[in-house]
């Protein structure tokens, strides 16, 4: 896979909130935070390429807007979150890509019982075998069926499937910043990985130089590559984000805190939209 098509990093300099939006602005700086995108990628050893990644993608603007502050607080040992757990890891699933000399994986949400899922466009703009391997170990072959490259959605159908769980979205304006948030997915191949956090702002953008994500959800829930695709949730277990991309500090390329979702009605609107071109 060649890191170089995917441009979502960014370097900005630490206690900027609202810094420069111009493409060319893409040098690294020191001390700097880095927003990349959550997919990961291995060579025939498997090994993940990870900081290799970082510095070979181009490096637009990261911006927010004005409408939401950030939270300071943190979720307690006192939640129970794991009957949450339960009822939604069968409905996450690792979305894989196979190409002849490099693989990448990402993460996805079921959508369908017959195995429609639902992951990030840039999981599966790589030349490559599509497949999805469940929550239950079983891996089935795939195909895209449709995507969104600039909401970076896109659909997948599994083959052979039937039964599975899909998940339930929920509507924008009934989560709130501060609210307890659960990330979903497979970071660093880690497959069957939750997280905690919270919900800390939102209304946040992304400018990737080609495409700009708007009206992002931020969280503090650990994500980091490989969960691009997956589901940030809510504590009735609904999906209120599509996992996307995160910062990062310096060099590091593993998660401080800001990760961001693309949020659960522009999803909605968006599936809506694809599963009509494939019925057409």
């Amino acid at each position: 896979m060649d890191m170089s098509e995917h441009p979502y990093v960014t370097h900005i300099p630490p206690m900027m909130v609202n810094p420069p939006r111009d493409p060319r602005w893409r040098g690294r700086i020191a001390g700097g935070a880095a927003v990349l995108v959550l997919v990961g990628g291995g060579g025939t050893a498997g090994a993940f390429l990870t900081e290799t990644y970082l510095n070979r993608a181009p490096a637009p603007a990261i911006g927010t807007t004005s409408g939401s502050t950030v939270a300071a607080t943190s979720v307690t040992e006192d939640d129970d979150l794991a009957p949450i757990v339960a009822e939604v890891q069968p409905s996450i699933v690792t979305v894989l890509v196979d190409g002849a000399r490099e693989s990448s994986l990402g993460s996805g949400v079921v959508l369908s019982a017959d195995g429609l899922i639902l992951t990030n466009n840039h999981v599966i703009s790589s030349t490559g075998t599509v497949s999805v391997r469940l929550s239950t170990g079983r891996t089935v072959p795939a195909r895209v069926v449709a995507a969104d490259s600039t909401h970076d959605l896109a659909l997948v159908q599994a083959t052979g499937l039937s039964g599975l769980t899909p998940v339930t979205f929920a509507a924008d304006d009934t989560v709130a910043v501060g609210d307890t948030v659960l990330a979903f997915g497979a970071p660093l191949g880690l497959e069957g990985t939750v997280t905690s956090g919270i919900l800390s702002a939102k209304d946040r953008s992304l400018d990737t130089g080609e495409e700009q994500l708007t009206g992002l959800i931020q969280t503090d829930a650990a994500i980091n590559q490989g969960n691009s695709g997956g589901a940030l949730v809510d504590t009735s277990g609904r999906v209120v984000g599509i996992n996307v991309a995160i910062a990062t500090a310096g060099d590091s390329t593993g998660s401080v805190g800001l990760g961001f979702a693309i949020p659960a009605d522009t999803v909605t609107s968006v599936v809506k939209q694809l599963q009509a071109q494939i019925d057409s």
